[in-house]
């Protein structure tokens, strides 16, 4: 059991903070946690930036955290569509229509109405 717990918050901007010694650990987590960055571009700034040596284990987890970050925002949006097209359901429209709205075929607007797709695809 945890005898003291630390929260840390820390916000991240889309864009990176210019290089400024106040806020080298904000830049740094920016970089890493950043969806624009591919996974080159964040070990470029972990080694010029910083210093860190990149070995293949880092080149691993780093590699591992932007696949990870990118299967989460297109479950996300799989998701958002899903619910649309159950909605649109709802509301009578008819899987032609949901399947041209949502850029779809029938079939898998159909099987996302059935049951038979999970919610991500």
């Amino acid at each position: 059991m945890l005898g003291l717990l630390n929260i840390v918050l820390v916000g991240i901007a889309k864009e990176l903070p210019r290089h400024n010694r106040g806020y080298e650990l904000h830049r740094l987590l920016g970089a890493i946690f950043s969806m624009e960055l591919s996974a080159d571009e964040k070990l470029g700034i972990m080694e010029t930036g910083y210093g860190i040596q990149i070995d293949d284990r880092i080149k691993e987890d780093v590699s591992t955290m932007c696949n990870l970050s990118q299967g989460i925002l297109e479950r996300g949006i799989a998701e958002g569509k899903a619910k649309f097209i159950l909605n649109m359901h709802q509301r009578g429209y008819t899987i032609e229509q949901i399947a041209e709205v949502a850029e779809m075929c029938m079939e898998e607007v159909e099987a996302i109405i059935e049951g038979k797709k999970p919610v991500y695809m």
